[in-house]
């Protein structure tokens, strides 16, 4: 069985919905731990609950990045990781652990990229009145949601939904998508 761990700044949804696909046998992987850059978010009581390990490493502690991401790439090392999955992690990966996890670290961001990428990708697509939403599973890589795209899957706004319907409808395709991937990537 592969490990993987989990990256999670806030209140860890898509950490939830990867447990449940592995809780149900539909993903063959073990969350050898959730990493978080917020020792208080929900995304650790999520990981409690299931006996999941945590690694809360606060980066103020550090001089350097460098030193931050060397802390976590030893502890992942240790752990023998296979694939470090980004949900909610509200930091950019820097050069130590794409260095020590090339090509094994992966995004889902909750727009069809290259559009909208960064933050509130779904706020910045809905007042741009797009007619497709969409989610995009990426490999991870120096800039801000430019890495190789894995997978993308979209829906056609009806022209009425509120931004909290389209947001429903985002995070309903996140929690059934990322699992999904990490199984073909797995």
């Amino acid at each position: 069985m592969k490990k993987i761990t989990v990256f999670a700044s806030g209140n860890g949804s898509n950490f939830q919905a990867i447990v449940d696909a592995i809780e149900k046998g539909d993903l063959d992987a073990e969350i050898a731990t959730l990493v978080t850059d917020k020792p208080d978010c929900f995304a650790v009581e999520r990981a409690k609950n299931h006996n999941i390990p945590v690694f809360s490493i606060v980066p103020k502690h550090y001089a350097t990045k460098e030193e931050y991401e060397k802390e976590i790439a030893f502890y992942l090392i240790e752990k023998n990781v296979s694939l470090v999955v980004l949900a909610g992690y509200m930091r950019l990966i820097g050069s130590v652990l794409l260095t020590a996890f090339p090509n094994r670290i992966i995004n889902i961001h909750p727009a069809l990229l290259p559009a909208f990428p960064g933050k509130n990708g779904i706020l910045q697509a809905y007042q741009y009145g797009v007619k497709i939403f969409g989610v995009t599973v990426h490999y991870v890589d120096a800039g801000i949601d430019t890495g190789k795209i894995i997978e993308q899957e979209c829906f056609k706004a009806e022209g009425m939904e509120t931004l909290s319907e389209i947001e429903e409808k985002i995070h309903a395709i996140e929690y059934r998508l990322y699992w999904r991937v990490i199984k073909d990537i797995l």
